[in-house]
């Protein structure tokens, strides 16, 4: 009886220790978040025990365009982009999310359905957080909006940017900015260069530059030569970044 009782006991804490290690995953993960990240420690470990977490396959999407808004979503592990489709089937890469980063925060707000659709581009694991939750954590803590203000700030800065980029830039421009925004997110310096830790697909840089496939191969291939990137284990690595910089400025 003793044997089985002690089992019985351990069984039992299993799922008190495991909701407590995931508990601890997402407080780390907040400790991530340019929002959370400046927040107490008290309040951060208070939020993180109201998310819940998903996966997504490669290609999945976590939410589509119009859909109405009920959650607050940072990515765990694995990549996002944001993606506005046109009527003509042609799709706009707006944004790249990587672990820590927050979006669909803004359609809470109004609750204005979303203007974008949200898209895995790998085996991803999003945290989640109930606009219910939000708006109620906002209430119990109003000095966190101000956080909330400056992040909102700096994503507005970044879609100006993207549109502008789109309406004036060559394409070489566009294409040497997008790799110079990902190596300052997602960079790894080695002793070549730096490597992007993420696998874009042609496609995938096309729809961020707004151009053809086509157009993003020849860019690409012309950079490739010019020995300003190369290909590394599916991924890219940046050879020379003054030479992107100049090329992202038009010279």
């Amino acid at each position: 009886m003793h044997k089985y009782g002690v089992r019985f006991k351990m069984n039992l804490a299993l799922p008190i220790l495991t909701a407590e290690v995931e508990n601890m995953e997402r407080f780390e993960v907040l400790k991530k978040s340019k929002f959370f990240a400046p927040i107490s420690e008290v309040t951060r470990k208070e939020i993180a025990r109201l998310f819940t977490e998903e996966k997504f396959n490669r290609d999945d999407y976590i939410f589509f365009e119009g859909d109405k808004p009920e959650w607050l979503f940072i990515v765990k592990e694995g990549k996002v982009k944001l993606v506005k489709h046109s009527d003509t089937g042609k799709d706009v890469i707006l944004q790249v999310f990587a672990p820590g980063e927050m979006f669909g925060e803004t359609a809470l707000f109004d609750h204005q359905p979303y203007l974008a659709s949200a898209q895995a581009m790998e085996p991803t694991v999003i945290l989640k957080l109930s606009r219910q939750d939000f708006l109620r954590f906002f209430g119990r803590h109003p000095f966190v909006a101000t956080e909330m203000i400056m992040q909102l700030g700096r994503q507005l800065q970044e879609a100006h940017a993207t549109i502008k980029s789109l309406a004036v830039d060559r394409v070489e421009q566009r294409i040497a900015n997008i790799l110079l925004k990902l190596a300052d997110k997602l960079g790894i310096n080695e002793e070549e260069g730096v490597l992007l830790n993420i696998s874009l697909t042609r496609q995938d840089l096309a729809d961020m530059a707004g151009t053809t496939v086509e157009t993003a191969i020849r860019v690409m291939s012309r950079f490739t030569k010019n020995k300003v990137i190369k290909s590394q284990g599916g991924k890219i690595l940046i050879l020379n970044l003054r030479s992107l910089r100049e090329i992202s400025i038009g010279k």
